[in-house]
């Protein structure tokens, strides 16, 4: 009989296996984009102490395994933000993104009021930009960032019934 994964809020106790989790599911973007300099390659284990003190910060847990996670904050003007969404390689294309991004975006709507959900992601990033796609996420900009990366701005509106609903 195999495992469920449960997604839960991070402890203290979650943040080395993020860190080593964030490092290992962001590998292929930093090869995409030629790039091993990414924020989430050199963050540190104390940045994310504080992330998890003032953002929400979900994990999937396989077991005692973190194979999943996700942040998310709203704004000050009502934008529920998400960010670093990583899944361990050997459980993607299983739907572990898509759960994750639902839970986040539940948690900070339940927080306050939000009027719309905003990511962003590289232009070469294809898998990611399906997932987003999938979710109900539309672009809204494409940035350059240098000559390798632009980055994509998507956006999803809440329904006025779920953004007020506090």
């Amino acid at each position: 009989m195999g495992m469920s994964v449960i997604i839960s809020v991070a402890t203290e106790q979650d943040t080395e296996q993020i860190l080593k989790l964030q490092y290992l599911a962001f590998q292929g973007e930093a090869e995409l984009y030629g790039d091993w300099s990414i924020e989430p390659l050199t963050q540190s284990l104390e940045d994310l102490r504080e992330e998890l003190a003032d953002r929400h910060v979900l994990v999937a847990r396989l077991g005692g395994e973190v194979v999943g996670s996700v942040r998310g904050w709203v704004d000050e003007d009502g934008v529920g933000r998400i960010s670093r969404l990583a899944v361990h390689p050997r459980m993607q294309r299983h739907g572990l993104g898509g759960r994750l991004m639902s839970a986040v975006e539940e948690r900070m709507l339940a927080e306050r009021p939000v009027h719309a959900f905003r990511l962003f992601t590289g232009h070469r990033s294809l898998g990611n930009l399906r997932l987003y796609a999938r979710q109900g996420y539309r672009e809204t900009e494409v940035r350059p960032v240098n000559r390798l990366l632009s980055h994509v701005t998507l956006e999803k509106p809440v329904p006025v019934a779920l953004a007020t609903a506090v």
